[in-house]
């Protein structure tokens, strides 16, 4: 038998034989339902064999066939009713198992996430993109589409999505534009850091998403439930349909609050903290004043996490706060990090590990935060050191800062765009979808392995329009993206390590030595985080002026 589990409760499989009932009863199952039409075959037995031998199982049974392709609401209701009138756990049958999947997913449409649904049929093997539209109509046929149709669609309106509209617009003003992103309000998310440091205050790192659109885009204030990218189309909340020439993917990361068992109960109180969130950041600036004794925990999650370097820099500005006032001897700094080095580019260690030094600071590897007591000031990890057999350690804080586990979102981790670790697949030069050619991505979500930075969707956005407007004239790809990725790393106020790297970590500084070396701290690149990226990125790159981001041209051959 091909079992495939669905949930706990519901597995569906290929045809099964009358021989078969007695080993489901052995393994837990109660109920069987059938979904095939007799005589759908010529060796396959009837439902009433079936039945007959499940009774002799003690298995009870309902027979609800479906003719292939044609699952109706009503079937789909049926289904659902079963579920609920039968004991479970249930195993559900036809040829191969599909049309079991369908009438589950269409008959906990109004009930659970579309991506929930098709996560989970995703996992059993079945491919739902026939019935994604019913799914997201609660599972029922749409009537009405409502199609509206764009030559570009951009799924976010973070610093990527944005970005990319107002590149496209100042190449091919006539473009119709939409970008797709239910939020009210952009944030500037680089800027958290500083606020964790009481450097910038939270309010300047926050502007109405209206404020920002580009003129002539097209914003729909709605998420997306789901792609049909075979078909040029998006589905929206409500089963809304948008169609598009050509589809820019770009909303960004998901922060896995959640993964963090306690973690969620607790945050914004009992000394935890993170900078990334808005309304956290200004409380970290708020322990780190209050801290003058005890232990401070800085946390890091598994790789890929957007700016990978945020993590240590709450670190350093707490340390450097706590020296300044001649706190820092009574207070005990331990960098908690699910990886294995401090940062991914050698170049830059040497300088970050002098003010590792420098803060008595204790570096911790291959420890990540599983579990968090509030009440308890407790944290446990789980360490997983190369060659030796995991454990758990449980460590006491006084106060800690928290970097989430970060994945893609659920609808993008299980759409036709997504490769087998959830990240939109793409080519890493050109930033266009490897399996479909009029779709692109950008910053966060896909899976060119480059730093995920603001300085890199800076650099990837005239890239994309640049390659999507050639693409509209008929041309091949006109620019490549190098990797590009800038992290400036805040080691004090005042000084700044400013990591600049591309594909392999090869260095990729934009200014000569003598201005900033960046593999050394320098003042200048604290006063260029400080009082110049903020308004380059709110003037120039959301606007489509392109700063030390032009894209190399493909030289001809």
């Amino acid at each position: 038998m091909d079992i495939r589990n669905i949930t706990d409760q519901l597995s569906v499989a290929p045809q099964l034989q009358p021989a078969d009932m007695a080993e489901l009863a052995k393994q837990g199952f109660r109920s069987v339902i059938c979904n095939r039409p007799d005589g759908e075959a010529s060796d396959q037995p009837t439902f009433d064999e079936v039945a007959a031998a499940a009774k002799d199982a003690g298995l009870e049974t309902r027979y609800l066939p479906i003719v292939s392709g044609k699952v109706s609401d009503q079937d789909a209701e049926d289904f659902g009713r079963a579920l609920v009138e039968l004991p479970g756990p249930v195993m559900a049958y036809c040829r191969t198992g599909t049309r079991s999947a369908t009438l589950w997913s269409l008959s906990q449409a109004s009930e659970k996430e579309p991506s929930a649904i098709l996560a989970a049929t995703q996992a059993a093997g079945y491919d739902m993109a026939g019935v994604v539209r019913r799914i997201v109509n609660g599972g029922k046929t749409p009537t009405n589409t409502g199609d509206a149709k764009f030559d570009v669609v951009i799924v976010g309106a973070g610093a990527a999505g944005i970005a990319v509209a107002a590149s496209l617009k100042e190449r091919k003003p006539g473009l119709s534009i939409a970008i797709l992103d239910p939020a009210d309000i952009h944030y500037y998310q680089p800027g958290w850091t500083m606020v964790g440091a009481g450097v910038f205050d939270a309010a300047t790192t926050a502007k109405t998403m209206g404020s920002l659109i580009p003129k002539g885009v097209r914003w729909i204030k709605s998420a997306v439930a789901a792609f049909e990218p075979d078909d040029n189309a998006v589905i929206l909340d409500g089963c809304r349909v948008v169609k598009y020439d050509r589809l820019i993917v770009c909303p960004g990361l998901k922060l896995d609050w959640h993964a963090v068992d306690g973690l969620v109960d607790t945050l914004g109180k009992n000394g935890i903290t993170s900078n990334y969130r808005y309304d956290l950041a200004p409380y970290t600036f708020e322990l780190v004043k209050g801290l003058r004794e005890g232990r401070a925990l800085f946390t890091q999650p598994p790789m890929p996490i957007k700016c990978a370097g945020a993590p240590q820099k709450a670190m350093y500005l707490s340390a450097d706060h706590w020296h300044r006032l001649n706190r820092l001897k009574n207070i005990d700094v331990e960098f908690m990090n699910a990886g294995g080095v401090l940062f991914g580019v050698k170049d830059y260690v040497p300088a970050l590990m002098e003010y590792v030094k420098k803060y008595d600071a204790t570096l911790n590897f291959w420890h990540n935060l599983i579990a968090v007591d509030g009440p308890a000031k407790t944290a446990t990890f789980r360490v997983s050191e190369p060659e030796q057999e995991p454990r758990e350690v449980t460590v006491e804080f006084d106060m800690m800062h928290v970097t989430p586990p970060q994945v893609a979102p659920d609808f993008i981790r299980v759409s036709p765009l997504a490769d087998a670790a959830g990240w939109v697949d793409v080519d890493q030069n050109t930033l266009r979808h490897k399996s479909y050619d009029n779709v692109w991505s950008l910053g966060d979500v896909m899976n060119a392995p480059n730093a995920k930075t603001a300085a890199a969707a800076r650099m990837q956005a005239p890239i994309v329009a640049e390659n999507v407007v050639a693409d509209i004239r008929g041309s091949n790809p006109k620019a490549m993206y190098n990797g590009y990725g800038s992290c400036p790393l805040t080691v004090e106020k005042g000084k700044i390590v400013l990591a600049e790297f591309g594909y392999g970590g090869t260095l990729l500084p934009s200014f000569p030595k003598w201005l900033i070396n960046g593999t050394k701290p320098t003042r200048a690149a604290w006063f260029l985080k400080e009082q110049i990226l903020p308004p380059v990125y709110w003037k120039a790159m959301l606007r489509g002026k392109e700063w030390l981001a032009k894209p190399e041209k493909v030289s001809a051959k």
